[in-house]
């Protein structure tokens, strides 16, 4: 798989914003990757130190309620993005072209107030 983005420094993205998630009320789970290097089938880490050839990293929050989000960021440069807000709202939440760090970042905020609500933020 093509290396578009630094998975190191999507992590770096996801770190800076655990804090306000975790102020906000919502439980957020550690980041998992997925080492392409690894024999099918691949296991989630949780311990960087585990993978050698990081293809995906993962991420999943949720409130305490029934709203939660998952996303999967692959170095190939997209996401995917799977979410229940409530009972009658679920699904996929469409992800651009990921070709760095910051537009993850900016993902991860859109994602978050959208399941989540606006209150959610880095400060």
């Amino acid at each position: 798989m093509e290396r578009v983005i630094d998975l190191d420094e999507a992590v770096a993205a996801v770190a800076a914003r655990r804090p306000a998630w975790q102020a906000a009320g919502l439980a957020v789970g550690p980041v998992t990757w997925r080492d392409e290097a690894a024999p099918w089938p691949q296991r989630l880490e949780i311990d960087r130190s585990e993978v050698s050839d990081p293809d995906s990293i993962g991420i999943h929050i949720r409130n305490s309620h029934e709203a939660e989000l998952h996303v999967v960021l692959y170095r190939g440069g997209w996401a995917d993005v799977d979410y229940i807000a409530s009972i009658d709202d679920a699904g996929v939440i469409p992800a651009p072209a990921m070709t760095s760090a910051q537009a993850f970042g900016a993902l991860l905020d859109t994602c978050m107030a959208r399941v989540f609500g606006p209150h959610v933020t880095l400060e």
